[in-house]
C-alpha cells in the first residue's frame, strides 16, 4: 500500500518543478519516461491548452526538479515515482484526471490508478512496457544479460552509454536533433540518480498488475521500437482491461517527440470518443 506523504520539507510543487498551462476544466497530467523531463512534452501540449488545464512535472531527480529531496531507497523501485504521481495529485487536489505517460510512465500511471483510482478518468500509455526482459513466451524485447550489460556499461562509462543509445532509442535518424536532445537529456542527469532510475525501470515486472486497471486507457505502440517492441503492444491488448490498442505509422521509442501529429491525433479521437460513450 503506498501511503501518501502528509507532511515534507520539499513543497511538492517545488520538489517536481510542477508547470500548469491551459484554461480548460479537465486536467491532462503529462509524465515523463526515463531520462526525459516535461520539455519534452512541447510539441504535444500547444494542441490541448485551449481545452484542458496541462500540468508538467519532472520526478525527482529529473529536470528541473529539486535534487536535494532525492532518496534512493524510495526511488529504487517504480512506486517511488509513483508517489510522485501521487502526492501531486493531491497537493493540486486533482480529480477526473487525465493521465499521459511516456515509456516507463505508463506503468507509474497503471500503479497510481490502481492505488488511487480517484485520481483518474483516462489513461494514455504512450511506448509502454509492464515488463522488458524476455521470460518463457513472452517478448519484452531484452534478455536479462542485455540488461546486467547495460547497466554495467553506464556504471563504467555513462556519457559514452548515453551517447551509443541515444540516437538508437530515439531512431528516426533522419533527423539527428532529436537523438541529439535524448542523448543530451541523459546526459543532464546525475549518474547515478539515472543508473537507479535504469534499474528500476528495466529490471520492473508489472504484468501481474495489468488485471487491476479499472480506467480506460489508451495504449499507443509504434511501428518499430528497440525499447517496447510490437509484441508488447499485442500483449497488453490481450492482459490490459479496459484498453484499446493502437498501432502508429510512427517509429522510434518517443513518437510524441518525432511524430507529434499522429500523437496529437490519436490522443484527440480517444478523449472525444471516450467523453461521448
Amino acid at each position: 500500500m503506498i501511503m501518501l506523504t502528509q507532511k515534507t520539507a520539499f513543497p511538492i510543487s517545488i520538489r517536481n518543478n510542477v508547470k500548469i498551462l491551459g484554461s480548460g476544466s479537465q486536467t491532462i497530467l503529462f509524465a515523463n519516461g526515463f531520462g526525459c523531463d516535461q520539455n519534452m512534452w512541447r510539441y504535444v501540449t500547444p494542441s490541448f491548452e485551449a481545452d484542458y488545464r496541462i500540468i508538467l512535472f519532472d520526478y525527482v531527480g529529473s529536470g528541473g526538479s529539486d535534487i536535494a529531496a532525492y532518496d534512493s531507497l524510495r526511488y529504487s523501485t517504480l512506486r517511488g515515482y509513483t508517489k510522485d504521481v501521487l502526492e501531486i495529485c493531491q497537493e493540486l487536489d486533482l480529480s477526473n484526471v487525465i493521465f499521459v505517460g511516456h515509456s516507463v510512465s505508463g506503468m507509474v500511471g497503471l500503479l497510481a490508478a490502481i492505488e488511487q483510482p480517484k485520481f483518474f478518468s483516462k489513461m494514455i500509455m504512450i511506448s509502454p512496457s509492464p515488463c522488458y526482459i524476455n521470460n518463457g513466451d513472452y517478448i519484452g524485447g531484452f534478455e536479462r544479460k542485455d540488461i546486467e550489460g547495460l547497466l554495467e556499461m553506464m556504471d563504467k562509462n555513462y556519457i559514452g552509454w548515453a551517447n551509443f543509445l541515444g540516437p538508437h532509442i530515439m531512431s528516426n535518424a533522419d533527423r539527428p536533433q532529436l537523438g541529439e536532445e535524448l542523448t543530451e537529456s541523459f546526459c543532464s542527469t546525475d549518474p547515478l540518480i539515472a543508473r537507479n532510475f535504469a534499474e528500476a525501470t528495466f529490471l520492473s515486472d508489472n504484468r501481474q498488475d495489468l488485471s487491476l486497471n479499472t480506467i480506460e486507457t489508451l495504449v499507443l505502440q509504434s511501428s518499430e521500437d528497440m525499447i517496447a517492441p510490437t509484441e508488447i503492444g499485442e500483449y497488453l491488448a490481450s492482459n490490459l482491461p479496459h484498453s484499446t490498442l493502437q498501432f502508429m505509422d510512427a517509429t522510434g521509442h518517443c513518437p510524441h517527440m518525432s511524430h507529434p501529429e499522429e500523437v496529437i491525433g490519436l490522443m484527440k479521437n480517444f478523449l472525444v470518443r471516450e467523453s461521448n460513450a
